[in-house]
């Protein structure tokens, strides 16, 4: 490995004017401590002594360097250039080195292993510039990746990363390739960077549904202008390689199928480009790919991460990034941009973060690396996050998207959290005049709901103006989150049932004592309230019970439902078809003031099978939806509906994956088993007279399939009535009783402009059509498998329709699917 660690070199691949730094003395290097023109050879004549060499373990070394330190690459190259030299008779080892990276990218290509596949291009594509590999083979391997864009039915996912691979080998050493191929590798990008035009608007991270975007970079729009860019006169392409002697290499594997789900990637912009690299040009594409790299190699060490995000400029020429505070300013710079290394890293990783449908490492890994940065390099880092949230502050009005608001959110108060929870709030106070309902206010209740998650509802409060902590400015919850158990006020006529039962839980009694003591509990009910429905009321009584004894922490909460499954069992069993219904109600009830408790409660709920995700999801867009207070509306979808949503959903999902396994696994067990007894029939036998049907079925996969069938049925019907759902929210029939007109005027050409007058009941409309906009993202795979039959029941009705919102739920639906 002594490679990878040491291998240095002088040139970058940055785009720059015919500069080479190979001329440049010892003070022109990026650090002064670096020093390529000497290192290089040093490390040459280390490799060379290695006797005899040992070329597999050499090339691994290089190869693993370049998937790994791609931000090396143009030096690996340059070290490979001056092995290729050979100072005696014999075969260069240069070249036996080449031969068997080759062989270790021909492995990279047959495993799908994408990002290595990518990087290797990135190596070859130097490797062209330093003339070790002959720009006709080069040409004949990008071409062989633009061939997939022409494939029948190629994936999203498989396309975009293999125009990448095409694309960015172009950007390297498109200077240097047959002037037939630059042009005829952008076409091919461009012919499929055109076809994806409506998904990259449906996970644009702003919401705008005329169709335009803004403040946002596409990774293909983002390369194909790079290239474009290359293809001006004068434009080059700085590298450290001397006159070459050329090596062919021949052809190349095709790469197979995709089956991710893959969508377009639309970078959020943050800054100005005389601040952070302009992402559409190629010394920006190169430094976001870089860093993008980083972030996506490393995540198995945040804090290796942040260092070598940090370190980042040593592999850049001089000028490109301004220097640190008190360091020497670069003598002769290559560059002269002086861009802001702390902005640019900041702007990279969330963009990363804020991925849509979903980024590529869990949230809290970006969350991690950020704090890093802060903590390595607090007066440089801090002021750019500071800058960070205040522009992303700004989009909320904007149209930013949902679910990059909620990720917005999460960041926010778990860095808060981190730094003693310390923000300036007195620069948010004017926003208190905007109507409670708008993003920017729903965005301040967010991070406190989960800066109190973090911490505790006083201290929070403490950090807040007074003007924020009024009960009228919808900032702060009214009462610290906890548990609303209406029977234990003494007033409450139903206090003496509740106590009794209460004393049954906390005794331990036993499940069917306690099924016994509510039966008899009916008729004092009915007494206490003579107009009341008993069965709902004793319903209620037991389920807040058993919650308010689950109450005190976690661990009680699990203990307690575990206990009594019997009881919940049986009141489920025993009920009648509105039970399922009434258990969530009074869950959603005694918790209302902690929202994280209800989609808790309801998770374990369907863990145990008490309620199944169908029952969630259909409580959710009929009762869940009813309007409780001041700032929800009736027949619309917020963060806490849709979470609940998305568990039910996911939790369908995640039980017909593991049946699948299940079934998969026993499906291999029954044929090794009918191989063995065809085998042991043979030698009585010819082969032919074997009877595998004879060999009776294992009942372990016949109800294995049974269970998956059911199960399946199950995520259709989740699915089908999620969708419905949305439809009925969103496009209501005139008739009903609910009948909404703001969501069709919320989506009207001219709205969005009038946005400044829009009150509460069209904010939390618009919020609805997000939501069901991230829906159709999220789950667009399991809705193309089912999309004939969910078409079918869900836009029926608006079939020969001039409703705006119908065409809107269609098309949002279609792009999602595929189908538009």
């Amino acid at each position: 490995m002594a490679v990878e660690e040491e291998a240095t070199a002088a040139d970058t691949g940055m785009i720059t004017t015919d500069v080479n730094p190979w001329n440049h003395p010892k003070t022109n290097c990026v650090q002064q401590y670096f020093d390529p023109v000497e290192e290089l050879p040093q490390l040459e004549q280390q490799i060379r002594e290695l006797q005899p060499p040992n070329i597999p373990n050499i090339a691994e070394a290089l190869r693993i360097g370049v998937t790994e330190q791609p931000y090396k690459i143009p030096h690996y190259a340059a070290l490979l250039r001056l092995l290729h030299e050979q100072p005696s008779e014999g075969t260069s080892l240069g070249r036996q080195l080449l031969e068997e990276i080759w062989k270790g990218f021909q492995t990279y290509v047959d495993q799908l292993s994408w990002r290595e596949t990518r990087f290797c291009i990135h190596f070859f594509s130097h490797l062209a510039l330093a003339g070790i590999i002959s720009p006709d083979s080069l040409a004949t391997l990008l071409q062989s990746f633009t061939a997939v864009l022409d494939e029948f039915g190629v994936s999203q996912g498989r396309a975009k990363r293999a125009a990448l691979c095409a694309g960015e080998g172009l950007m390297i050493a498109g200077s240097i390739l047959p002037p037939s191929s630059p042009e005829a590798i952008i076409t091919a990008i461009e012919a499929f960077n055109e076809s994806t035009k409506p998904a990259k608007a449906l996970v644009h991270p702003m919401v705008l549904f005329d169709g335009t975007s803004e403040n946002a970079d596409e990774l293909l729009d983002a390369l194909l202008a790079s290239c474009h860019a290359l293809q001006a006169p004068g434009a080059t392409l700085t590298i450290c390689a001397r006159s070459p002697e050329v090596t062919e290499l021949e052809g190349t594997e095709d790469d197979a199928p995709v089956k991710k789900e893959e969508w377009p990637e639309n970078f959020v912009q943050l800054f100005e480009n005389d601040v952070t690299p302009d992402f559409k040009t190629p010394e920006g594409y190169v430094i976001r790919v870089d860093l993008m790299a980083i972030v996506d190699i490393f995540e198995v060490n945040r804090k290796e991460c942040a260092r070598l995000l940090l370190e980042y400029p040593k592999w850049t020429l001089p000028g490109t990034f301004k220097p640190k505070l008190g360091a020497p300013a670069a003598v002769d710079p290559v560059l002269e941009k002086d861009w802001l290394l702390e902005n640019t890293m900041i702007e990279t990783i969330l963009g990363a973060y804020f991925l849509l449908p979903e980024a590529s490492q869990k949230s809290i890994y970006y969350m991690g690396v950020i704090t890093e940065l802060c903590k390595l390099s607090p007066q440089s880092v801090g002021p750019a996050v500071g800058k960070s949230i205040r522009k992303l502050f700004g989009y909320l009005a904007d149209g930013l998207d949902v679910d990059v608001s909620r990720r917005f959110a999460e960041w926010f108060a778990i860095h808060m959290s981190n730094f003693g929870f310390q923000w300036v709030w007195k620069e948010w106070l004017p926003d208190l005049t905007l109507v409670p309902q708008h993003p920017r206010r729903a965005f301040m209740r967010r991070v406190l709901e989960y800066e109190i998650r973090l911490s505790y509802f006083d201290r929070i409060a403490k950090t807040l103006p007074p003007q924020m902590q009024e009960p009228d400015a919808y900032v702060l919850p009214k009462v610290a989150p906890g548990p609303h158990f209406p029977y234990e006020d003494p007033i409450n006529p139903h206090h003496d049932s509740a106590q009794s039962i209460l004393n049954l839980f906390r005794g331990r009694a036993k499940a069917e004592e306690v099924i016994a003591h509510l039966d008899t509990l009916k008729t004092s009910v009915e007494a206490a309230d003579a107009g009341a429905n008993s069965d709902n009321v004793v319903l209620s009584i037991a389920i807040q019970s058993l919650l308010h004894i689950g109450a005190r922490s976690f661990s009680h909460l699990l203990n307690a439902i575990e206990r009594y499954l019997p009881l919940l069992r049986h009141i489920v069993s025993h009920g009648s078809s509105d039970t399922k219904s009434e258990i969530q109600t009074s869950v959603a009830s005694f918790w209302k003031e902690n929202s994280q408790m209800v989609v808790i409660v309801f998770d374990k709920l369907m863990q145990y099978q008490i309620v199944d995700p169908t029952d969630v999801i259909n409580w959710t867009f009929e009762r869940g939806t009813e309007s409780h207070d001041e700032l929800s509306s009736v027949r619309c979808i917020g963060g806490l509906q849709w979470d609940l949503v998305k568990g039910a959903l996911d939790k369908a999902n995640g039980r017909v994956n593991i049946a699948r396994k299940k079934v998969a696994a026993l499906r291999k067990e029954d044929d090794d088993t009918r191989a063995q007894a065809i085998a042991k029939e043979g030698t009585a036998m010819d082969v032919d007279d074997a009877k595998p049907d004879d060999i009776p079925e294992n009942p372990a996969l016949t109800t294995a399939l049974k269970a998956f069938s059911s199960l399946v049925r199950e995520q259709k019907t989740g699915l089908s009535r999620a969708l419905e759902g949305f439809v009925s929210c969103l496009a209501p029939p005139e008739s009903s009783a609910h009948p909404k007109p703001e969501s069709r005027t919320v989506i009207s050409p001219t709205a969005w402009e009038d946005r400044a007058n829009w009150g509460k009941e069209e904010w939390n409309v618009w919020e609805t059509w997000c939501w069901y906009r991230h829906f159709c993202r999220v789950y667009s795979p399991y809705l193309r498998t089912y999309s004939t039959t969910l078409t079918t029941v869900s836009f029926a009705r608006f079939e020969g329709s001039e409703d705006p919102a119908g065409a809107l739920l269609q098309k949002i639906y279609n792009t999602s699917t595929g189908a538009d």
